[in-house]
Order: C-alpha cells, then structure tokens, then sequence
C-alpha cells in the first residue's frame, strides 16, 4: 500500500473546504488530512459527518486546531505536524472569511473590517505558508495551494452581466452614495492580495520542487458573502452561452482535488478556475 501523503487544509471543517476534505475523503489516493478548524469541537462535527457521507475511504482524517488570525495557533499545529510526522506534502489554504457584512451594517469601522479581511485571508495565509515550509521541503512532491476568488480578478471588474452586475454596478451620481459600500470589496480587495502572494510563492520557489497554484473554485453557494446559500442558486451569472446560479460547493472541492492529485499541473504557477473548462486559465 502506498504511503499516505500528509494534507493540511485550513478552515476544512465547513463550505468550500468541507466539500474538499470530503473530495479528497473519497479519493482513492491515500491521504492523512488534516482537518483545520479554529474550534476542535466544529472540526469533530465535520468528520462525523463526513464518516457519514463516505462510508469507506483508503485515507484518514482527523482535526486540527489552526486559526489564521493567530501566531501562536498556527505555530503550535506546524510544530505538531513536525513531531508527529515530520514533513508535510501538501498545503492548502483555504481558510477565509468576509466582513463586509459587518461593515455595512455598522458593526465594525472601515479599518476594522479591512484589517480583519486582511489579516484572515492573507496574512494569516502568509505567516502559515512561510511556518510550514520547511515541513513541505521534506517531501518528495510537495504541493502549495491558494484558494482565490472570481471575484478577485481586475480585468473582470469591467464585466456587468449576471453575477458582475451585483459586483461591479455603479452607483447614481452624488455622495453620500445609496449603500456606498460594495457587499465584497475588503473581501475581493484582499483575495487580489492573495494572488499577488501566489505569485511571489511562484517566484520564491522556482528553484525548488514545490508545486504552487491559485484555485479559483467557481461560483459556488457556500454563503460566505451573507446572502445565503439558496439564495446564491437563485442568482444568474452568463457562463459562455448559458445563464446559471451558484453551483454546488461539492464542484469547488472535486476541483480542488483534481489540483492536488495532478490534473491541472500544466497550469503550474497560474490562477486556475473550475467554471472556464476549455480556458481554464483565469483572466486578470
């Protein structure tokens, strides 16, 4: 039997990255996942789950304490991944969050909302990527993933059809603007930042083995902007020639399943999408 590759994902215990633990799960490459949490107790819920979703698997999987937002968290899992099985082989930050909600509605200022997005989505990103590296050097084929967004992409900001219509509309003349605030930009600001720390992982390891990529996973219902996973479906965006709502989140994790187990390394170093099968290159 193969040796099980040590997986490591962050905020795999819910949506996107839920979906991609179970992806993985059902895989019949042989994984010990690691399962990230910031709460154990949500991360065991999620393995229930799972056990109950995949009744056979060749992988194993168990919880992880790793929140983002903190140093010592994060110093503590890499050093337990050290002890208990000295080397990592692949990293997948998923981990993210957006607080745009709680800008708009008053909850938090403009700094505290851009401060916690950025401080989730890239530092966190930033501070575990660069702990966990040498655990990634120690493996025979090591694998570096970043999970973006669609809406992160600068050229489609000029898009206003389907989806992009709610992102990129302008509002009437005048200020004080009608909801001034975009329902994603600390959000979307910050994954743009993420793709330009992809970037210089890209530039940083190109003399390694380290295989690094950015997964843009689709448009997915997972409820993370605050509009609810159903109401998501229901929201049309063009995909070439047809109009569809957000898909399955289950799409978004087979799809970074695919990533991990090398269906997409001619794409090596670059922002891949799921929803652009024939170009699945992302634009920016």
């Amino acid at each position: 039997m193969a040796a099980k590759q040590i997986l490591l994902i962050t905020g795999g215990n819910t949506g996107l990255g839920y979906e991609a633990v179970k992806a993985l799960y059902a895989s019949a490459t042989p994984y010990e996942i690691l399962l990230g949490s910031r709460k154990i107790s949500n991360g065991e819920q999620a393995i229930e789950k799972l056990k109950e979703e995949v009744k056979e698997s060749a992988s194993s999987v168990s919880v992880v304490q790793a929140d983002v937002s903190s140093d010592e968290s994060l110093e503590k899992l890499v050093n337990g991944i050290e002890s208990k099985y000295g080397k990592l082989d692949v990293l997948i930050n998923n981990a993210g969050a957006s607080f745009d909600g709680a800008l708009q509605s008053g909850q938090m200022s403009i700094r505290e909302a851009y401060n916690a997005s950025w401080d989730t989505n890239v530092s966190g990103t930033q501070v575990l990527t660069t702990l966990a590296m040498p655990l990634l050097f120690k493996s025979s084929q090591p694998r570096l993933l970043f999970v973006t967004s669609g809406t992160s992409s600068l050229i489609q900001t000029d898009l206003s059809d389907g989806i992009f219509a709610r992102l990129n509309a302008a509002p009437d003349a005048g200020w004080p603007k009608q909801g001034q605030f975009n329902p994603v930009t600390s959000y979307r600001s910050t994954k743009t930042g993420l793709n330009m720390l992809m970037r210089e992982w890209v530039k940083i390891l190109r003399n390694d083995p380290v295989k690094v990529f950015a997964v843009s996973p689709g448009f997915l219902a997972t409820g993370l902007g605050g509009m609810g996973a159903e109401q998501m479906k229901k929201v049309s965006r063009r995909l070439r020639w047809v109009q569809i709502g957000a898909q399955d989140p289950a799409i978004g994790g087979k799809f970074i399943r695919d990533v991990v187990e090398g269906k997409r390394d001619q794409y090596e170093g670059q922002i891949v999408r799921s929803d652009f099968f024939d170009d699945p290159v992302q634009p920016y």
